[in-house]
């Protein structure tokens, strides 16, 4: 993401948009606050951040709507995969409890 569009948000650290100098992502913030049913002030004060870091966040979800959705695809291949490649022993599905 160039510089000048955020400077709260970046993919400096790694390969997805995150906060600036925190781990947490932008995809991560989205689900807990619109999918999770937290409040912005809960995350917030949960991961150490402004609550303007977590409606900068929402903002860029929302202003890059592909972008965020190629890496929620991406991610869920890479779950998938994962999934399939562990041995599990017959009969036994990560699935049951």
């Amino acid at each position: 993401m160039p510089e000048r569009a955020s400077r709260r948000i970046t993919t400096e650290l790694m390969s997805q948009p995150h906060v600036r100098d925190h781990r947490i992502s932008v995809r991560q913030i989205h689900a807990l606050v619109e999918a999770g049913d937290t409040d912005p002030e809960t995350v917030a004060d949960r991961y150490d951040l402004d609550v303007a870091d977590v409606y900068h966040a929402l903002a860029y979800y929302h202003d890059h709507p592909r972008e965020m959705r190629d890496i929620e695809r991406t991610r869920e291949e890479a779950v998938s995969t994962f999934r399939a490649s562990i041995d599990r022993p017959d009969g036994i599905s990560p699935d049951t409890a």
